[in-house]
């Protein structure tokens, strides 16, 4: 066995004394053998048994009650039977090979498994019914290209579509956020960086407007600005309506990102002479951009999908209106509305049909805000790291023009004869 050593010696200098050697690896010890890397997330035998066995032990239990023993039926019931039982039977089972901390650890990590299953099961299950109650609807092209101003409920899925729906929620979805967004962030730099009296009460204000149902948004909105200044039913009017229910979300979801920022890294811009704002734009921001757009996301997806304000402030119709400041202009969630009331199959179809293009339009959003805003602090697109460099060019010149600048002046000057 060799060991690796290290002998500094300065420049111009002899060692008279010979130097220890510098140990910089440890010792292995000879005949023992380095068996291969444990897996620490892998289960065990006898957990997958008891998994197994706890299973099948409460499918069977379950069949019994529901098909011999007791007078029950739905296959929800049998499910959550099923489920308490297998409960039950993992504990015991657990129980017989370790300890009660053991136990209640296996049985935790149970739960949580079972909790993210359901949630991604009753996720997938919306989605696929909506899309299988609307496929017939979804199949015609003319469906997402036309209005409805020539079809009636008595005509086929080849007439008539929902474009003018669609248009109307990307018209109200975007004066909503162009409103919400820099109204909502600002308002968390507010509270954050500034801070006092006000921002404890504006903070308050902000919690109480979290639980503020919907048809309450829609009734101001209505007062305040179609009776109040004798205004009609517009797009308009239905964006300002979802902007009450957005901006709530936008500034406490931003909130609570921007406290995450380490204050380490507003002493540094500090230390290094920038301002508070300069601060803030060149480093709060940038720190807490991902989060900011996850504040944006969920605000977005608590105001496309709202129909009760829109059904207030919006008004019905049938045909194509991209003008939000005049008549009357139908959204994706108002016109699932009308159509899901209709008696007529076709109409129940393109119901189903409308609330999966809405499903669709929500998931398109949420992935070009990802793409966005989606970077980490540290994480540089070419463009910006192109700008960098360049700063970096400009700087290293002007570095280099102020250093020759010192030198020239710090030459002596010749006197004249």
């Amino acid at each position: 066995m060799s060991l690796t050593t290290f002998e500094p010696a300065l420049a111009g200098e002899q060692e008279t004394e010979p130097r220890a050697a510098v140990r910089t690896s440890l010792p292995v010890r000879e005949g023992i053998e380095i068996g291969p890397r444990r897996r620490i997330r892998s289960a065990r035998l006898d957990d997958r048994y008891a998994l197994f066995g706890a299973g099948a032990a409460a499918l069977a239990i379950a069949a019994l009650l529901f098909g011999w023993i007791a007078p029950l039926s739905g296959v929800v019931g049998f499910f959550v039977v099923a489920f308490l039982a297998f409960v039950a039977i993992y504990a015991l089972l657990v129980s017989s090979t370790g300890d009660g901390r053991e136990v209640t650890d296996r049985v935790m990590t149970v739960m949580l498994a079972s909790a993210g299953v359901i949630l991604c099961g009753a996720l997938i299950f919306v989605v696929v019914f909506t899309l299988l109650r609307g496929l017939p609807a979804l199949v015609h092209a003319n469906f997402f290209f036309q209005d409805m101003e020539f079809a009636g409920p008595l005509d086929g899925l080849d007439l008539g579509g929902v474009a003018h729906a669609i248009v109307g929620t990307l018209i109200q979805i975007g004066i909503a956020l162009a409103i919400s967004i820099p109204l909502g962030i600002v308002t968390a730099l507010f509270l954050n960086e500034v801070g006092g009296r006000f921002a404890r009460f504006v903070r308050t204000i902000v919690d109480a407007m979290t639980a503020l149902p919907s048809i309450v948004a829609g009734l101001f909105i209505y007062s305040a600005i179609i009776l109040g200044l004798g205004l009609q039913r517009s797009g308009f009017a239905a964006a300002l309506a979802i902007t009450v229910m957005m901006l709530p979300i936008i500034v406490r979801a931003s909130d609570v990102v921007l406290r995450l920022v380490a204050g380490n890294l507003r002493e540094a811009s500090y230390a290094l002479g920038a301002s508070r704002w300069r601060t803030v734009w060149h480093v709060v921001l940038p720190t807490a951009r991902s989060g900011l757009v996850t504040a944006v996301i969920l605000g977005t997806a608590r105001g496309i999908g709202e129909t009760s304000p829109v059904l207030l402030t919006s008004g019905v119709t049938n045909v194509m209106n991209t003008n939000p400041f005049e008549g009357p202009m139908i959204s994706l969630p108002l016109q699932v509305f009308t159509f899901v009331g209709s008696p007529e199959p076709n109409m129940i179809a393109r119901g189903f049909g409308t609330a999966a293009v809405l499903l669709l339009l929500v998931l398109a959003l949420f992935a070009i805000a990802r793409v966005i805003g989606g970077r980490g602090p540290a994480d540089q697109s070419p463009r910006s790291q192109r700008r960098v460099r360049a700063a970096s060019v400009r700087d290293v010149e002007r570095m280099d023009a102020a250093s020759a600048r010192r030198e020239a002046s710090a030459q002596p000057q010749e006197e004249p004869q």
